[in-house]
């Protein structure tokens, strides 16, 4: 008699770029034989999310690796690096012709997306309406991105309240639920750490490129508009360290409180939340966490990289 697959909710959890990770471990669930049956994300991982929930993972994955960081420049504005806030209406847009329009009341499998509402000060859950629009408030970094505006509410990332949203995997009376924490203090797995001189002069050319151009957003290559930028630019990497701090401390507070079957842990040194050019590594780091997390999850054990807790 053919044994049935076990059933997973799976929590995905907000950490900018590294939410890249997420697609490698719905990769590694789904060759293992696990039937997804719920999903809910923050931030990136309400992005993941819905794009799995929508059958439409393949398409973004094939999309998100292959940007260059020049791809990734081109796809934002900079605002930012002259006292505004990032807008990132190309990236939408992308996201809106690979998904279509569809509500989330219409998606294969139940899906939930968290926000943070700052005016009511409170945890939003989007189960229905727009998948974009609630990819988009979910994903929405306050101070660096712009915030989701409606009549009663100003919509910013869920990480704020709530960074690993497991509480909404609870209804689905899975067999297992399943977290995915990508801001978590375990190293990077030896085999895929990068040389940190080639890292350190990838990241050099990076910023420099960003500075090009924001001096020409800003209308003149000049010192002066160079210097603009570089202090804007430090501002940014204090704002997004302080923003995985926090993340990462809001996490282990609920996963202590609702603890999931098997959490499974992403190094928060193995990506800058800004580095979005580095996705196929994001994906394949992913993938061989999960499958270190789950071979000793099936034996009955933990691993550095998956804490069993049922």
């Amino acid at each position: 008699m053919k044994q049935s697959k076990k059933t997973v909710a799976l929590a995905l959890g907000s950490g900018g770029a590294r939410g890249y990770t997420h697609i490698g471990v719905i990769q590694a669930l789904e060759e293992r034989g696990y039937d997804i049956v719920k999903i809910s994300g923050c931030s990136m991982g309400a992005i993941v999310g819905g794009f799995y929930a929508a059958g439409k993972l393949p398409q973004y994955r094939d999309w998100v690796t292959s940007l260059g960081y020049i791809d990734v420049l081109k796809l934002v504005d900079f605002s930012l690096l002259s006292g505004g806030a990032i807008k990132l209406e190309k990236v939408y847009g992308v996201i809106s012709e690979l998904l279509g329009e569809i509500n989330i009341e219409d998606l294969n499998i139940p899906y939930t997306s968290v926000a943070t509402d700052l005016k009511h000060e409170k945890e939003i859950w989007f189960q229905r309406g727009s998948l974009v629009e609630a990819m988009r408030a979910s994903a929405a970094i306050p101070t660096i991105l712009e915030p989701v505006i409606t009549d009663t509410m100003m919509l910013v990332d869920g990480a704020v309240l709530n960074p690993l949203p497991i509480t909404p995997c609870v209804s689905a009376h899975a067999d297992l639920i399943i977290a995915v924490d990508i801001n978590s203090d375990v190293p990077t797995p030896q085999n895929l750490v990068r040389d940190v001189a080639e890292s350190e002069s990838e990241k050099k050319a990076w910023l420099n490129t960003v500075m090009d151009r924001a001096s020409e957003w800003l209308g003149k290559r000049t010192n002066e508009a160079r210097k603009e930028a570089n202090e804007n630019l430090g501002k940014l990497e204090t704002l997004t360290r302080m923003f995985e701090v926090m993340q990462s401390s809001l996490s282990r507070f609920k996963t202590a409180g609702y603890p999931p079957d098997l959490l499974i842990r992403i190094p928060t040194e193995s990506c800058e939340m800004y580095e979005f050019y580095r996705a196929q590594e994001m994906v394949d780091l992913g993938y061989q966490i999960a499958n270190d997390a789950l071979d000793a999850f099936e034996h009955g054990h933990s691993s550095l990289y998956g804490e069993r807790r049922c």
